[in-house]
């Protein structure tokens, strides 16, 4: 299922190697920084570049003994280069290899899902432009409180979503770091200048300073940003789940011809999208929480983090991009039933015009208590005894002392709801002056 939702890039990204490859870009790009200042001969730089690769199931073998995966990874590459490859890791340490890698890894998961946010934001501005003046309840503790619509709805998801993409970028230019400075970060065995020209080469910035490793608030940066697109996603997908409810069925996640949703009850149509969003949300968070949790290590590094990194890196970058791309498919076919909206409204006997009516006496001199009251006893009489609520208004002489029938009437009509929608939508959408 994750499959067919995950661009395929992001997949590979992730795997070994991927992984390998990126490792190699690294120490090849050090190795020719190194003879550029005179550090390896021209002849052996030649051979290395013509020579260098490695192969997974070779790395695999070699760790089975070493029990070192960045000395395997070495040891397959020199089997291909010859005698020139004692130039490769020159001054380095592992994490030098591993942690500047890593940053370019993350960096073109980012890319990805930058273009899944950016085509999700794009469909819930079409949604919202669609359903701007579908009128609905709006309901707060799950109770009506006044009619919003269909649109704002779409457009609040919108505004959320253009915050994670502005998030993602701040994360990205925490993430593309780099470092090669040795085993403690002193540049005991290598020059500044190998860092320099290596991050330029590879489009990083070198991390000012560091232990053995990058530090890993970095990636908890990139973590908590995917958090957060997962939160999101989530507040979307149990509003969705809301109402998909029998009993408010004012929208619906796409049901496919031919699909089923119950073993036992042909008649379901659950949101299991919506569902499993809500739930994938909970890991992406919890992964979060995890890489927090690296931040602290022990002195210039313990190797605490990298079990974690190695499950909650990639999990929680193809899970974004699935969560993304599953979601934008169940908002292109939500099904969407102003019908039932307006159904729904009526259900509560215009008593969301409660505020208004409260108001308006004290716009004509009552005690905002006093009006309270007044408009609380017919609000509750109307809905113990499902009457409509303008017409106890019109029987109460305390309340007709102070409104005509017309004011009260004028009072219940939709349109005041919905005068500063086009407002909304103008600083939603376009503030900048931009067109559609």
């Amino acid at each position: 299922m994750i499959a067919r939702y995950t661009r395929p890039g992001m997949g590979r990204l992730w795997e070994l190697e991927s992984k390998y490859r990126k490792w190699l870009d690294v120490e090849l790009a050090v190795c020719e920084a190194w003879a550029e200042l005179g550090g390896i001969p021209a002849s052996a730089m030649k051979e290395i570049r013509q020579k260098a690769d490695f192969d997974v199931k070779r790395i695999d073998e070699i760790e089975a003994t070493v029990k070192h995966d960045v000395i395997a990874f070495l040891t397959s590459v020199a089997e291909k280069v010859g005698p020139a490859s004692r130039y490769i890791h020159k001054g380095l340490t592992s994490s030098d290899v591993v942690d500047t890698a890593l940053a370019l890894q993350i960096r073109d998961a980012i890319g990805i899902i930058t273009k899944d946010l950016k085509e999700l934001i794009a469909v819930l501005k079409t949604r919202a432009l669609e359903h701007k003046d579908t009128v609905c309840m709006g309901r707060s503790h799950g109770v009506h409180a006044e009619p919003t619509t269909m649109g704002l709805k779409f457009a609040l998801w919108h505004e959320g979503m253009k915050r994670n993409l502005r998030r993602l970028s701040a994360a990205k230019e925490a993430v593309s770091t780099g470092k090669l400075s040795g085993a403690v970060g002193t540049f005991s065995n290598i020059t500044p200048k190998i860092e320099e020209r290596v991050c330029k080469k590879l489009g990083l910035r070198p991390e000012p300073v560091a232990t053995q490793v990058i530090q890993r608030d970095r990636h908890a940066e990139y973590l908590n940003a995917l958090a957060l697109i997962a939160a999101e996603v989530e507040k979307i997908s149990v509003e969705i789940r809301h109402l998909q409810r029998t009993e408010v069925l004012e929208a619906e996640e796409p049901f496919t011809k031919g699909q089923k949703g119950s073993s036992a009850m042909p008649h379901k149509r659950n949101p299991v999208g919506a569902e499993n969003l809500s739930g994938l949300a909970r890991v992406v968070r919890s992964n979060a929480v995890a890489a927090m949790e690296d931040i602290a290590l022990w002195h210039e590094r313990d190797i605490s983090h990298s079990s974690v990194e190695r499950v909650i890196i990639p999990d929680s970058s193809i899970l974004a991009d699935y969560m993304l791309n599953r979601l934008k498919g169940i908002l292109e076919g939500l099904q969407v039933y102003p019908q039932r909206m307006r159904r729904n409204m009526e259900a509560s006997h215009g008593l969301y015009n409660s505020q208004r009516v409260l108001l308006a006496l004290t716009g004509k001199g009552m005690t905002r208590e006093d009006a309270y009251r007044l408009v609380q006893k017919n609000a509750m009489a109307s809905w113990r005894n499902g009457e409509s609520f303008l017409k106890l208004l019109l029987k109460d002489r305390d309340v007709r002392k102070h409104l005509g029938a017309a004011e009260l009437k004028d009072i219940f009509d939709l349109k005041h709801y919905l005068a500063n929608v086009d407002y909304i939508f103008q600083r939603v959408f376009f503030s900048s002056g931009g067109k559609r």
